[in-house]
């Protein structure tokens, strides 16, 4: 069943329906989580540890434990370097930075955070990291970014990146997890911590000029000249996130022609369009939440805007208003790799199992190679770090590819330069990506994709994990002979949490959530929109089936 959209979707938040922040940050501090409640541990999902104050998920005991165990895992695996650490603009961001630098500083780790006291976005750490270890083996940095991503305004986050760059892989997570749970179990024994005051003058603790670097080494991965010389002119939303005060910067550093359509930050995200259930999120891929910038799409030549932490794009164009995630990679992929010489020949293309087979089909056409591999942009930091990768993607809107020479840019996802990007397309292509989208789907074919959610119990939820071919026992799929029936990966044979079925003209993957009593259902046709209904229709009787047989 899809889920059922709000009559607010789309509109201005009601100011009643605002958080209220000092409520939320006095949960922060005077809520005590309940180790022995599931849902009141630290708990790493696919990025990071994440909740709200409200619900004792995301407090300052949490914090405390996890950036204990961060310094633990250091000392374990003999990282000596600087930990680079930004923020995004989510309320709880402000005082979980406090909290972290408390226990950095009592650990006498070399902490690096902005020098204004700024806001800073995944990829300009992810960046510093990797700038700071090229050509080093030992002294390397790693990294901490405070943020719940696109999450509503309630809602904190706290993801780590090793010295790769990219997001923890679980066997990393896995440990800090552990440790944190401990520590919450044992009262915060074992947590060292000093007063903030004096963590803010202890030696230890650097400011540095984040945005600086990072606007400059912008023209090694993007043509900036290029977007500079054409005139083309850019609308930005930053929709209020950690990319607002990069973004005049590099403006001003390239003389390209562009206007930040807001600059404003307020934690309550007032400004916002609200999702299609009623909620405020940040999410530059829903037509709802970017409803602002689509209203203004015939005010420039291309437009675009990124997450809280900048780790995703939303793509406006003249002729298609806010694309797919989708076709905008298939559109990214097409163009970079026919305007990148120095790029290996054999740099291949990292996806995901549910992005768009659209994707394959470029793929087929410029000649190079499809690497599919389960949902996390952790599974595209190597190939990233070798070139292996050329441009990795996932179909949430996140990506991210190689500098103009071939080698590493950022191994975790980078709004920005996805955004820039799009401008580089219109620049010297003459046509937005909206439009070239349209050209690739009147040779390649046309994808209908959608994704669906479904209910499952936990019990259910669970049958994921045992699925096998035989047992879902699916042979045709609307009209079509199966050609694969997949629980792996076909591109790193890692288990992608469900399972994929695929036919010459379609396929459904379907995984369960791991925050809620659903299942997901993607889906997509090449023949078309009811060509798709009956893949999806006939997905969830074959799942619904395997329930009823446990």
């Amino acid at each position: 069943m899809a889920a059922k959209v709000s009559p607010l979707a789309g509109k201005t938040v009601d100011p009643n329906n605002l958080v209220n922040v000092p409520r939320l940050v006095t949960a922060y501090f005077a809520g005590k989580p309940d180790p022995k409640v599931a849902s009141e541990r630290v708990a790493f999902g696919t990025s990071g540890h994440r909740g709200s104050s409200f619900n004792n998920a995301f407090n300052e005991e949490h914090i405390l434990a996890v950036s204990q165990a961060v310094c633990d895992h250091r000392r374990g695996a003999g990282i000596t370097g600087p930990l680079f650490i930004g923020i995004d603009t989510h309320a709880l961001a402000e005082p979980a930075l406090v909290s972290a630098l408390e226990v950095f500083a009592a650990n006498g780790v070399d902490v690096v955070i902005d020098q204004h006291g700024g806001y800073t976005p995944t990829p300009v750490i992810s960046h510093a990291i990797l700038t700071h270890n090229r050509g080093r083996d030992s002294g390397l940095a790693d990294g901490v970014v405070v943020t719940p991503s696109h999450n509503p305004p309630e809602d904190g986050g706290f993801k780590y990146n090793p010295p790769n760059g990219g997001p923890a892989d679980t066997d990393v997570t896995s440990v800090i997890e552990k440790a944190a749970n401990a520590l919450l179990e044992a009262g915060l024994k074992g947590v060292k911590r000093i007063p903030y005051a004096r963590a803010c003058k202890a030696d230890n603790v650097h400011r540095r000029d984040y945005v600086t670097p990072y606007v400059e080494d912008l023209r090694n991965v993007v043509d900036m000249e290029a977007i500079r010389a054409s005139g083309v002119k850019l609308g930005i939303d930053p929709l209020g996130g950690a990319a607002v005060h990069y973004w005049h910067p590099i403006i001003e550093r390239y003389g390209i022609d562009a206007k930040v359509v807001s600059d404003a930050v307020d934690p309550t995200f007032r400004f916002m369009t609200v999702d299609w259930d009623g909620k405020v999120r940040m999410d530059c891929s829903s037509p709802y939440a970017m409803a602002r910038l689509i209203g203004m799409r015939d005010d420039f030549d291309v437009a675009f805007a990124n997450d809280t932490d900048a780790d995703r794009h939303g793509v406006v164009t003249r002729s298609s208003g806010l694309m797919n995630p989708n076709h905008y990679l298939a559109v990214a992929i097409s163009y970079l790799f026919a305007n990148r010489p120095e790029w290996g020949a054999n740099a291949a293309i990292g996806k995901t199992a549910v992005s768009s087979a659209m994707i394959d089909r470029v793929a087929a056409k410029i000649g190079r190679k499809v690497v599919e591999t389960p949902v996390g942009f952790k599974w595209f930091v190597d190939g990233l770090i070798g070139g292996g990768f050329g441009f990795a993607g996932e179909e949430s809107a996140g990506a991210s590819f190689l500098r103009r020479d071939g080698s590493v840019w950022t191994t975790d996802k980078d709004g920005v330069i996805l955004g820039l990007l799009a401008a580089e397309i219109t620049a010297n292509s003459k046509a937005d990506p909206g439009a070239i989208y349209q050209q690739l789907t009147s040779e390649l074919g046309a994808p209908f994709y959608a994704r669906i959610d479904a209910p499952a119990s936990a019990a259910q939820k669970a049958l994921f994990k045992t699925l096998t071919a035989d047992k879902l026992g699916i042979r045709e799929l609307a009209g079509e002979p199966v050609t694969a029936t997949l629980t792996n990966a076909p591109g790193n044979n890692q288990p992608i949490g469900g399972v994929k079925v695929t036919t010459a003209n379609g396929w459904f993957a379907a995984r369960p959530s791991g925050t809620e009593d659903v299942y997901k259902i993607y889906a997509e046709s090449f023949v078309g929109a009811e060509h798709l209904t009956r893949i999806q229709q006939e997905a969830q009787a074959a799942l619904s089936a395997m329930f009823a047989a446990g």
